[in-house]
């Protein structure tokens, strides 16, 4: 008989030190995509269909990302690798921070729910034996890497575990498994469609994160929130090339920079993921006069949250307000935040980058060594401009009001 992961449950587990890494890039899915649950209006662009994108479309295989989000979380270690603390601690170093940080990114839009399987699943192989390395795949045909590796961990919970019961499933791996993520970051998010493994219950095993190793630090616990966002969509901000540059977001969202204190999502993330309603969008025109539009900073929950400027049918100019805050206490400038959308832009090339208001400048936050500082200091500040030579369209900065709102103006682009 299935039993309920809940009925498992572990209250009380002390806070420990949390893991940190960044994702390798989410498997595709190739999925229509799913209807009800985008942005629509004109400013919702189109753009990649069948992966992680920022096209307002999320295909159908990802996973909710409002309403209750049930996480199965799993454990594993290895014959070479035993774990040295109890699966209670470990899912200690997750929740409930993991839990509180979506709650308060989306206006309680979400309320995420882990439900552990507390007990260590010992793989059958020493973990050199998968092969396990930056940017691993998802390899039916190999006897090695996650497919391997997955499909011993559905075998040790299956049947008694119902999949269809969960919309994410979390396998937290021994933080003494491979090497610290100071070194080398392996984990990893596979999302979306059909990885080619199924459960007992014969659906497909899909928006699995896996997390490793472990670093010590400020809200740390983000690596999960980052993976998680890859199940419900969202694309890696940073640069999966390595190039030597400035980030392209650096820590204005947790899919660019998730280590060292928190941050908060963008809010073109916010909007493609249902956490913002309909009234706090605003679409420039595609063509016509400027317009003028009072922006709230992220961590109110009401008012308008960012202003879309179209400048082609796959990329947009977006305008939103920042300020210190619970989730954002590396702000260090706050001001309005600028940056660019492009939807046909793969994960990890660039597919969203911000506008640097002071570029070289080296930027305003240094107590944090795991921050790039660069674009710390990117907002543009009252009586500041910003024009886009390449589309024509323009944001001016009139006002910061004594309520900390924003008030700007902005150009259309050129027809």
């Amino acid at each position: 008989m299935k039993q309920k992961i809940s009925a498992v449950l572990a209250a009380g587990a002390a806070t420990a030190a949390a893991a940190i890494a960044l994702g390798s890039p989410p498997t595709a899915a190739a999925n229509p995509p799913e209807a009800g649950r985008q942005p629509t209006g004109p400013c919702a662009l189109r753009g990649i269909e069948n992966n992680v994108a920022e096209a307002a479309a999320t295909p159908t295989g990802y996973a909710r990302s409002r309403g209750t989000v049930k996480a199965l979380t799993l454990f594993i270690d290895f014959p070479d690798a035993r774990a040295e603390i109890t699966p209670a601690a470990r899912f200690a170093e997750f929740f409930p921070a993991a839990t509180d940080y979506f709650r308060a990114s989306s206006y309680g839009k979400l309320d995420y729910r882990p439900e552990p399987l507390l007990k260590w699943i010992r793989m059958a192989r020493p973990l050199a034996a998968y092969g396990i390395a930056r940017g691993g795949t998802f390899d039916p045909a190999s006897d090695t890497g996650y497919h391997a590796l997955s499909r011993e961990v559905v075998r040790a919970v299956d049947p008694a575990v119902d999949f269809r019961d969960y919309d994410v499933i979390n396998v937290l791996a021994a933080p003494n498994a491979g090497p610290p993520a100071t070194r080398t970051v392996l984990s990893v998010t596979f999302s979306g469609g059909d990885m080619g493994l199924r459960t007992a219950d014969g659906v497909p095993f899909r928006n699995a994160s896996f997390i490793w190793s472990r670093q010590t630090g400020d809200s740390a616990f983000r690596v999960l929130n980052h993976e998680n966002a890859h199940s419900f969509g969202l694309p890696d901000l940073y640069y999966t090339d390595r190039r030597s540059s400035t980030p392209a977001v650096g820590h204005w969202d947790p899919m660019d920079e998730d280590w060292g204190p928190t941050n908060d999502f963008l809010g073109w993330h916010k909007w493609k993921l249902g956490w913002l309603s309909a009234g706090q969008v605003r679409c420039a025109p595609r063509h016509g006069t400027p317009t003028e539009h009072l922006l709230t900073p992220t961590p109110a929950r009401g008012g308008t949250k960012i202003v879309v400027i179209p400048t082609s049918p796959r990329t947009a100019l977006v305008v939103e307000a920042r300020t210190r805050g619970p989730l954002d206490p590396a702000v260090c400038r706050p001001g309005v935040l600028v940056y660019r959308v492009a939807t046909h832009v793969t994960s990890g090339h660039g597919p969203l980058r911000v506008v640097d208001a002071t570029p070289r400048s080296g930027g305003c936050f240094a107590k944090d060594k795991y921050v790039n500082a660069e674009l710390t200091d990117a907002t543009f500040r009252p009586g500041a401009t910003y024009h886009d030579r390449k589309s024509g369209a323009g944001v001016s900065v009139l006002t910061e009001n004594p309520d900390g709102t924003y008030r700007i103006r902005v150009t259309p682009a050129r027809t």
